[in-house]
């Protein structure tokens, strides 16, 4: 009989994990599956190419702004009540979403959307931290995460253009619906009620601050094209986004308990963590949101094609995402950021080359470069984050690691495509090829980046510092402020 007892915690365990992954599938594929789908809202809506980055980042705009938040959230009134709550926000904004009768309430409901989904990501990982207490055993969790995370981003294009060619756009929304019944379900049976110890405070001046950074450097950046980028409200946008910033980090400085403790930026390998989920995650979410236009905008693919030859790059993060993972956790997160940032450099590269008339190999070639890359990439980064970090501050780091994935997102769709709009000459589907190219030099350039901070953030120097972050987290709250 005793040797029973450890098989059901076992199986429980790993019954938690796939409640959570299957989850966050659905959460982080919403972040991608809208790409395949945005000539056909344009058509329908006639749309500007403004409101169609607006439909991709005011998902990821939500979701960078309130994760800090709902993690908070979950530690103080329960983390399956949070995540629950999450799952009824997100599976109604997902039916309004396909019921939208202009792009304008198609914004505004995939804000929705995204408040449900701010609650599932980072109670998600805090789900996963307390249920795999075993570092290394963790460490695999995490990985599986990881890979989850990255597999549902690039699966998007594929799901989405099978359904918009299938069904229509709005059935991208629809079939958010019974995977959220479902896990609905399944949570209430399966996950533990948890809550930290003792709740941090909430912190809602430094939320608003933080809002208001991300939502001013967002709106300038998409509206520079159509208002110029030396415009009064362009500039005035990126001042406000400064001055915001510069409030955020010395109100934090002095609150017992802030909502991103600013000295948390003290360890290389968390800040180093932070910097590779942006420039991850904004070649990822550019890529998707570029190469959607281009297949089927300059192209003349039809969505389902069009997902189809995005295809390859799925391949390449359904392939190594795993092995990145369990290399993660045996031998660390150096070689997998490193390849992962090499991959990201040379698609952009390869990319930079294209143009209206590019063959099928090339982009195939690209695609899967890409892939690999980015499968390597990402479930190192909340490793690296989480490891810079002393143990009690594991799930605020998880939840920094989540957000800057979701901020680079935004900035992807945001940067990449104000820098297109802007170098189109002409119409834009025989302007968009030559506009593009400058676009993925800056995706190499994150590559380059991943790469050099891999390296840092893994060095012996690094360890240093987190180890002194690690020493101030042990003096009393407010020590040394």
């Amino acid at each position: 009989m005793g040797s029973r007892v450890p098989e059901p915690s076992h199986r429980r365990r790993l019954l938690v994990l796939a409640i959570c992954c299957v989850s966050l599938f659905a959460v982080a594929m919403d972040t991608t599956i809208v790409n395949l789908a945005l000539p056909s809202i344009e058509r329908e809506f006639s749309a500007s190419v403004s409101s169609l980055q607006w439909t991709i980042d005011a998902y990821t705009l939500v979701l960078a702004s309130l994760l800090m938040l709902s993690g908070s959230t979950g530690d103080r009134i329960g983390r399956r009540r949070t995540f629950q709550t999450g799952l009824v926000l997100f599976t109604l904004g997902s039916l309004l979403c396909g019921l939208a009768p202009n792009a304008a309430l198609l914004i505004v409901f995939r804000m929705l959307q995204a408040v449900g989904g701010s609650m599932l990501n980072p109670v998600a990982m805090a789900i996963i931290t307390n249920t795999f207490t075993e570092p290394r055993e963790r460490a695999r969790a995490i990985g599986v995460w990881g890979a989850v995370v990255g597999l549902s981003m690039a699966l998007g294009p594929v799901v989405g253009g099978a359904l918009v060619g299938a069904v229509g756009w709005r059935s991208i929304f629809w079939i958010n619906i019974p995977v959220g019944i479902a896990a609905l379900v399944l949570t209430a049976l399966f996950v533990p009620e948890s809550k930290a110890p003792r709740a941090r405070r909430l912190d809602p001046v430094g939320q608003l601050l933080v809002i208001v950074v991300l939502a001013s450097l967002t709106y300038g950046i998409i509206e520079a094209p159509h208002h110029g980028w030396l415009s009064g409200l362009t500039l005035g946008c990126f001042a406000l986004a400064v001055f915001a910033a510069i409030g955020l980090v010395a109100y934090e400085r002095r609150r017992a308990e802030p909502l991103l403790d600013p000295r948390f930026f003290a360890s290389v390998p968390f800040t180093g963590a932070t910097v590779i989920a942006v420039c991850g995650f904004a070649g990822l979410s550019g890529f998707l949101f570029l190469n959607a236009l281009y297949l089927q905008t300059v192209r003349g693919f039809t969505p389902l094609h069009a997902g189809l030859l995005t295809l390859p790059s799925a391949l390449g993060i359904f392939a190594l995402a795993p092995l990145s993972g369990r290399l993660t956790g045996l031998r660390g997160s150096r070689i997998p950021l490193v390849a992962g940032g090499l991959g990201l450099a040379l698609s952009g590269v390869l990319l930079a080359q294209i143009d209206a008339d590019t063959g099928a190999v090339w982009l195939v070639v690209a695609y899967v470069v890409f892939g690999a890359g980015f499968g390597m990439l990402n479930p190192p980064i909340t490793n690296t984050a989480v490891s810079g970090m002393p143990r009690a501050q594991a799930g605020v780091a998880a939840a920094v690691a989540s957000t800057s994935r979701q901020i680079g997102a935004s900035l992807g769709v945001a940067v990449l495509g104000a820098v297109v709009t802007s170098h189109i000459d002409g119409p834009f589907a025989t302007g968009f090829p030559a506009a593009s190219h400058i676009a993925w030099w800056i995706m190499a350039g994150c590559g380059v980046v991943v790469m050099v901070l891999g390296v840092l953030t893994t060095s012996p120097r690094a360890k240093v510092t987190a180890a002194r972050v690690t020493e101030m987290f042990d003096e009393p709250v407010g020590a040394g402020r």
